[in-house]
């Protein structure tokens, strides 16, 4: 009998509508099946997850988080700060799970669960905050506090309208921020109603990329900037241009980059992968490509060019597949 493979699964009891709560023996059923001895933890409370992750993913051969976005951001971090370069499974089951649909990955708990077992690892990039990690979304400016300052019950109860309706009391008081931004071929200088370095389709529920300007493996951010309208004609054009998608206009900013580093009141509001982020004077923030290996379905991997390019290295071969 071959020897079990070890996972450590770390869940997030509290999160979204706690769905995945009523699935918990089976989706341990389906990972012991599946060859594996399962180590289980239940958060606590915010950074639970990562302490977790730096303390005992080192004996896992797969570490799992069942959770929102931002449970999957400490596993994450977790992993990064310890140098940790095993494959992440993922199971969806937050409020608006920004990182999970720009994978494409199940909402549905078991699904989710065989996905990550029958799956392959596939490379993508992270984000460096400063000292700390992020997997898609680093914001500043309106919408931003939404994420973090909902109350989870209303978070539970609204799902992705509770972020919905939080953006749009931010957006009614029109707070702007004087931000300098240097990358390595242009700087930009000026007042902004929001801010957005990510590395995915959807940001806090509200915004949208389209999907064939994000390659979440290339090396690059893409940058979104929005900038302080003067008057209510141009409210008007910075709202047409964000439900149509129209980022290169004369009051919205759209480029890529890999590198940039910015200036700012160290006071002002940021948050990354929707938890609450320390502001700082100057913030330095990185793409580090492939940094990790996300368990994907395997007919995604095959058919969605966002998820894989023939020639990169960002897909991994099956275990069994894999020179020893």
């Amino acid at each position: 009998m071959p020897a079990l493979k070890k996972m450590l699964f770390v869940m997030n009891p509290y999160a979204g509508t706690r769905k995945a709560n009523r699935y918990l023996t089976d989706i341990l059923t389906i990972f012991n099946r599946a060859g594996y001895a399962v180590t289980v933890h239940m958060t606590a409370g915010p950074g639970d997850c990562e302490r977790t992750t730096a303390l005992l993913a080192k004996h896992a051969d797969l570490a799992v988080c069942a959770g929102g976005d931002g449970t999957f951001s400490e596993m994450v971090n977790g992993l990064m700060r310890q140098g940790l370069d095993i494959p992440v499974g993922y199971i969806p089951c937050g409020s608006t799970n920004d990182f999970a649909n720009t994978l494409h990955l199940s909402k549905d708990p078991l699904q989710a669960a065989r996905d990550i077992v029958e799956g392959r690892p596939v490379r993508y990039d992270v984000g460096k905050f400063g000292d700390r990690y992020f997997t898609y979304v680093a914001s500043f400016g309106a919408f931003t506090r939404a994420s973090y300052a909902t109350p989870q019950n209303i978070k539970n109860a609204l799902g992705h309208a509770a972020y919905i309706l939080g953006g749009i009391q931010e957006l009614s008081q029109l707070h702007k921020e004087h931000i300098r931004i240097e990358t390595d071929d242009q700087i930009i200088d000026d007042d902004f109603l929001f801010g957005a370095i990510c590395n995915s389709t959807s940001v806090g529920g509200i915004l949208t990329l389209d999907p064939k300007q994000v390659d979440m493996a290339d090396g690059k951010f893409e940058l979104l900037l929005v900038r302080a309208p003067k008057d209510i004609i141009e409210v008007s054009e910075c709202i047409s241009a964000l439900q149509n998608k129209k980022y290169n206009c004369a009051m919205v900013t759209f480029f890529s980059t890999s590198r940039l580093r910015i200036t700012a009141d160290p006071e002002m509001s940021w948050t990354l992968d929707g938890e609450r982020g320390d502001g700082a004077s100057e913030i330095t923030i990185t793409n580090i490509q492939h940094a990790i290996r996300v368990m994907t379905r395997s007919n995604d991997v095959q058919h969605d060019p966002m998820l894989y390019h023939p020639g990169r290295p960002g897909l991994d071969a099956p275990p069994d597949e894999k020179e020893e």
